[in-house]
């Protein structure tokens, strides 16, 4: 049976996307991320699926990319920011190299300036960050194998930081 060989989960703007490219780039090996492929497949930004369908309808469709995603690839995988609050997503990604990127709020704020272009972030962007982080923290912290702190490092030192956890080396 094929895996990935790493995947990362973490909050939005945590740099699942930028890091992996990176470790993939690093590692010989493809970069995917489910997000981007939601977007490829319905031709829309991810805001517009939400405003449009709501969030069940893109939890649907995230579930879907996942479970696709992890049986297809075998490079760098990135999951979107809520993957993980699906139960069978949890369950899938068991036994695997899920690196869990954390950060804190006022790295948010820095990265991604909690703006409304992320939707489940319109109002009181600073609380709302927070209020997900303390829902889905235990769930990240369940499906990781190792947990890297983003906070205060660039791209290069977090990918080497998820090298060294799941010891493994550049190709």
């Amino acid at each position: 049976m094929s895996a990935p060989l790493i995947v990362l989960v973490g909050p939005m703007g945590s740099g699942k996307s930028t890091v992996g490219e990176l470790l993939a780039h690093r590692l010989g090996v493809a970069f995917r991320d489910t997000d981007a492929d939601i977007v490829a497949a319905q031709g829309r930004e991810i805001s517009d699926i939400f405003v449009e369908d709501g969030e069940d309808h893109f939890r649907d469709l995230e579930r879907a990319a996942v479970r696709s995603a992890v049986a297809e690839h075998t490079g760098v995988l990135a999951l979107g920011g809520g993957a993980i609050l699906d139960g069978g997503t949890r369950e899938l990604l068991t036994g695997l190299p899920v690196a869990y990127l954390s950060m804190d709020v006022e790295e948010a704020v820095k990265r991604v300036g909690l703006n409304t272009a992320r939707p489940l972030l319109a109002v009181n962007p600073r609380r709302q960050w927070r209020e997900l982080m303390d829902a889905r923290r235990p769930l990240y912290t369940e499906v990781a194998r190792v947990v890297v702190a983003t906070d205060d490092r660039t791209p290069e030192e977090v990918a080497q930081a998820v090298l060294d956890a799941l010891e493994l080396k550049d190709a």
